[in-house]
């Protein structure tokens, strides 16, 4: 059985010096900004705007549109690299990434492969560690210190034309697809400018701002550890419903690359989804996938390590190697001397006094065993005991070894 079990690693946490330059010096402002004011457009437009059907269709719409750009294109596909798509694809995840406005691909992939490197470390950007709040959104309203995180190869992403141009032109892409074009459509094909600013741009930008900072924070928060307790990632489907698929966590820690996020067939994850159907138009390709053997070896590991956490909790009676060693002389003086009310059964002398009176066979069937061997009763010449009844013998009655000569 040990051999299912792998070798828990011990981890000591960096210690680093605290910051020393002023808060106020920190604070990024652009981000600060942005991700106070954006919240409180959003209710003041709610407040103020009727919500018409169409205008809340699309923003459901471009919800989803954004979303993927981030989960399947930011997360997935730069990231991790854990598909392949064709340009026409890369450009359409680009653009909805720039409608998320939560950065270029570069900015936001490199973050999160240093995450990965170093999670639940200081040097993790989004450091569970220092609590819900620092990595739900407190670590992107501070300017990072790069040479106090960690480093994450990059290589790749310098060298991809479109990450680049998209990088460059940012801000710009920003503008376009984050703000001018979910308000035009709403205002150009159905009057309703003021409903396409407020919940299809601004409303909708919070949303999924948050949803994603969700995958830093509550993804690290709740759920259970499915594959792995090492480190804070978590499974919910909670998370999942909330992130468009990304609360699987606890398996994406583990096995990073592979483009699911969900493998239950009764799991959400519509990124997953999506992606598979880019695949069966042609538009994606090469998608990775973990061992089946090694996902369910993990699975079994912490399944068997939870058992066994339980397992120590629980009294299995004295050891029989501490348990005394009695002859059978010394059996029998005990039961016909002493009044002793002892059996034996499989080698082992019980003390069966305080069952008596709880026998489901009856007394007369009990007492009728004191002073003998019951083995073959015990295993079905009588009645054949389950292994409820083992167990309360050898917790509670079993008293020592019978030494046969």
């Amino acid at each position: 059985m040990s051999a299912m079990y792998i070798e828990r690693p011990t981890y000591k946490r960096e210690k680093m010096a605290p910051e020393t330059r002023p808060l106020l010096e920190r604070l990024h402002w652009v981000h600060v900004v942005l991700l106070s004011t954006t919240p409180l457009i959003a209710l003041y437009g709610v407040l103020t705007t009727t919500l018409t059907m169409k205008t809340m269709l699309w923003a459901l719409l471009y919800y989803a549109f954004a979303g993927l750009g981030i989960t399947a294109g930011y997360h997935r596909m730069w990231a991790h690299t854990a598909y392949s798509a064709t340009y026409p694809l890369q450009l359409f995840l680009a653009f909805a990434g720039s409608a998320a406005v939560q950065g270029s691909i570069f900015w936001w992939a490199r973050d999160h492969r240093v995450h990965h490197r170093y999670t639940d470390t200081p040097r993790d950007p989004y450091d569970a560690i220092q609590g819900f709040w620092h990595c739900h959104i407190g670590w992107m309203l501070v300017k990072k210190d790069r040479r106090r995180l960690g480093y994450a190869d990059t290589s790749d992403l310098k060298s991809d034309p479109l990450v680049r141009w998209q990088h460059k032109y940012y801000p710009l892409l920003v503008l376009m697809f984050g703000v001018v074009l979910p308000t035009a459509v709403a205002g150009l094909l159905w009057g309703d400018w003021r409903g396409g600013f407020f919940y299809a741009t601004v409303l909708r930008m919070v949303m999924l701002h948050h949803a994603t900072f969700c995958v830093n924070s509550l993804a690290h928060t709740i759920g259970t550890h499915t594959y792995d307790d090492v480190q804070t990632a978590r499974d919910s489907w909670i998370t999942a419903l909330v992130t468009m698929g990304e609360g699987y966590h606890n398996f994406h820690h583990q096995f990073p690359n592979d483009y699911r996020n969900a493998i239950r067939f009764y799991q959400y994850d519509p990124t997953k989804w999506f992606i598979r159907a880019m695949a069966s138009l042609g538009l994606a390709y090469d998608l990775k996938t973990f061992p089946a053997n090694e996902i369910e070896k993990g699975f079994i590991q912490m399944r068997m390590q939870e058992l066994e956490n339980k397992r120590v909790k629980l009294t299995f009676g004295t050891p029989v190697s501490k348990l005394p060693v009695f002859t059978e002389q010394e059996f029998l003086d005990q039961v016909k001397t002493h009044k002793k009310q002892w059996m034996v059964i499989e080698g082992y002398v019980y003390d069966v006094k305080p069952f008596i009176n709880d026998h489901p066979g009856g007394k007369a069937l009990i007492m009728g065993g004191i002073g003998k061997d019951m083995t073959e009763a015990f295993n079905g010449g009588v009645y054949q005991h389950h292994n409820s009844a083992r167990n309360l013998m050898n917790t509670s009655l079993r008293i020592g070894v019978l030494q046969r000569l």
